[in-house]
C-alpha cells in the first residue's frame, strides 16, 4: 500500500505508475481516494473542533455549579449531550470513510522504481546476465519425470488416487536428493548470517491481506473452511506478518531470515497443471529468504539477495540467468523484481528457479511494521523475499544438468555430505 501523501499530492504520478502497469481499470480509484481523503479530513477536523469546544463547556460546567447558577450549568450539560451524539456520528462516518479508503488503497499498486523495463507482460521481460555456460551433450535428456521414474522415485498415480491432480509422492534416491538440496539450501543461508526459522503454515486472513494484493490471494491461497485461516503459499507469507503492528529497534535491523515450509497453491488460471510432469503443482517445499531493512539500505538487499541465489545454483554446476521481469509482470505490491532462471539443456532453454523482489514499505504499511530511530522517530520497514531454492523446480534443474548418457544422476560435490557421501545415484534398471 503506497503512502497516501502520494495521492494528496501528486495524484498524476500515482496514475501514471498504473498505466506503466497495464491497470487502466484502476485509475478511477485515485480521484475516489483523493475525494474521500479530502471529506474524511473535513469530517475529522469537524469531530476534533466539536471534541475541543466540548471540553472547554466541561470545565465550565464545575465553575457554574461552585457559583450556584444550576440552571446555566444544566443548559451546558444539555448541550454536551446533544455533542456527544454529533461527535458520535461524527466518528462513525470517519470510521467508515478510514475503511473504505482503505481498502481502495490496498488495490492501488506500489510505485515501481524508474529503471523497471515497461511491458504488459512476462513476455517483455529482459534478460540482464548469463551466469556459467549453456551446455547440451550429444545423448538425449529424458523427460523429468521419466528419470524420477527410472529410479521409482516418482508416483503421480498414487498422489491423483489419494489427492489428486497436481500431487505427488517422491521416493527413494530422488526423494533423498530433494531432502538434501533443501538442507544444503538452509546451511547456505546460515552461513551467510541468515537466522533459520520454521514458521506456521497457516495465517489469518488480515495476514494475507497485509502481505499480498487481493488479486494474488484469490489466484493462489487455500482457505481452511470453517476458519479464519489460510494455507501459505510462501513462507514469506507468515514470515513477514511475524512483525505485524510491532515497533522494531532501529538497532535490530536489518533482520535476516531463512525459512522453511511446505507451499500450498490453488495455481488458478494456470495451464498444465495436469501434465505428467511436476513443474506446476499445488504443493511443494522450499527455503525462502527475507530481510527487514531500513529504506536506504533495501536496494543493497535486494542486489544481494538474487546475487546469492546465482551463487547457490552455481555451486551446484547450474547455469542460470538473471530476468528482469518488467512492469506488467509485478504484482501489486513491488517495486521490482527478477527471476533467477536455470537451464534446462532438455528442452535447451531457461525456466525459473527463483524470484527476488524488493517491496520497499508496501507490506510494512498493510502490517504496520516500524522501527524506531534513535531520535524517536517512528518510519515504516523496507521488506524483500527471495527463493533460496523450491524444489521440485530446482530438482528438475539439478537432475537435467547432471545426468549422464547411461541414466545415472552425477551428484555435485557440494551435496555429497547430505547424501550420505554417495557420488552417483543409478537407475533401478541399469
Amino acid at each position: 500500500m503506497i503512502d497516501i501523501k502520494l495521492i494528496r499530492e501528486n495524484k498524476e504520478l500515482v496514475k501514471e505508475n498504473i498505466k506503466k502497469k497495464f491497470q487502466n481499470q484502476k485509475l478511477p480509484l485515485v480521484d475516489e481516494v483523493y475525494d474521500l481523503d479530502i471529506e474524511f479530513r473535513n469530517i475529522k477536523v469537524n469531530a476534533d473542533n466539536l471534541k475541543a469546544e466540548k471540553n472547554k463547556i466541561s470545565d465550565s460546567i464545575g465553575s457554574l455549579m461552585r457559583e450556584g447558577k444550576k440552571d446555566e450549568a444544566m443548559a451546558l450539560k444539555e448541550k454536551i449531550s446533544k455533542m456527544n451524539s454529533e461527535i458520535d456520528e461524527l466518528t462513525e462516518k470517519e470510521e467508515n470513510l478510514s475503511k473504505l479508503i482503505k481498502e481502495k488503497m490496498m488495490s492501488i499498486p506500489n510505485i515501481i522504481a524508474d529503471d523497471v523495463p515497461i511491458g504488459e507482460d512476462d513476455s517483455k521481460n529482459v534478460e540482464e546476465k548469463r551466469f556459467g555456460d549453456p551446455y547440451v551433450p550429444d545423448y538425449d535428456i529424458p523427460y523429468h519425470s521419466d528419470i524420477m521414474a527410472s529410479f521409482d522415485g516418482l508416483d503421480k498415480d498414487s498422489a491423483g488416487r489419494v489427492t489428486g491432480n497436481g500431487f505427488y509422492y517422491l521416493m527413494g534416491d530422488i526423494a533423498r536428493l530433494h531432502s538434501a538440496v533443501l538442507t544444503y539450501a538452509r546451511d547456505f543461508m546460515i552461513d551467510k548470517g541468515f537466522t533459520y526459522c520454521i514458521p506456521p503454515y497457516m495465517i489469518r486472513s488480515e495476514a494475507v491481506d497485509g502481505v499480498m494484493s487481493f488479486e494474488e490471494k484469490a489466484n493462489m491461497m487455500y482457505k481452511i473452511e470453517g476458519e479464519d485461516l489460510y494455507l501459505i503459499g510462501t513462507s514469506e507469507h507468515s514470515m513477514i506478518a511475524k512483525f505485524k503492528d510491532q515497533i522494531i529497534k532501529e538497532s535490530d535491523l536489518p533482520i535476516t531470515m531463512t525459512s522453511y515450509s511446505p507451499c500450498f497453491r490453488k495455481e488458478v488460471g494456470a495451464h498444465g497443471i495436469e501434465e505428467r510432469g511436476i513443474y506446476r503443482i499445488h504443493q511443494f517445499e522450499k527455503q525462502e529468504m527475507v530481510v527487514l531493512c531500513k529504506k536506504e539500505d533495501s536496494d543493497m538487499w535486494y542486489d544481494k539477495m538474487w546475487n546469492y541465489s546465482v551463487e547457490l545454483f552455481r555451486t551446484l554446476d547450474i547455469p542460470v540467468r538473471k530476468l528482469v521481469c518488467c512492469s506488467g509482470d509485478l504484482a501489486d505490491l513491488k517495486y521490482r523484481s527478477c527471476d533467477i532462471e536455470a537451464w534446462s539443456p532438455r528442452q535447451q532453454k531457461y525456466f525459473e528457479v527463483c524470484s527476488c523482489s524488493n517491496l520497499t514499505d508496501a507490506q510494512a504499511r498493510r502490517l504496520a511494521i516500524r522501527y524506531k530511530k534513535e531520535n524517536g522517530e517512528k518510519e515504516f520497514v523496507h521488506t524483500l523475499n527471495n527463493t533460496v531454492i523450491a524444489p521440485p523446480r530446482m530438482l528438475i534443474a539439478l537432475l537435467e544438468n547432471n545426468y549422464q548418457k547411461d541414466g545415472s544422476i552425477k551428484i555435485p560435490k557440494v551435496l555429497q555430505p547430505y547424501m550420505g557421501g554417495i557420488e552417483i545415484i543409478k537407475p533401478k534398471n541399469k
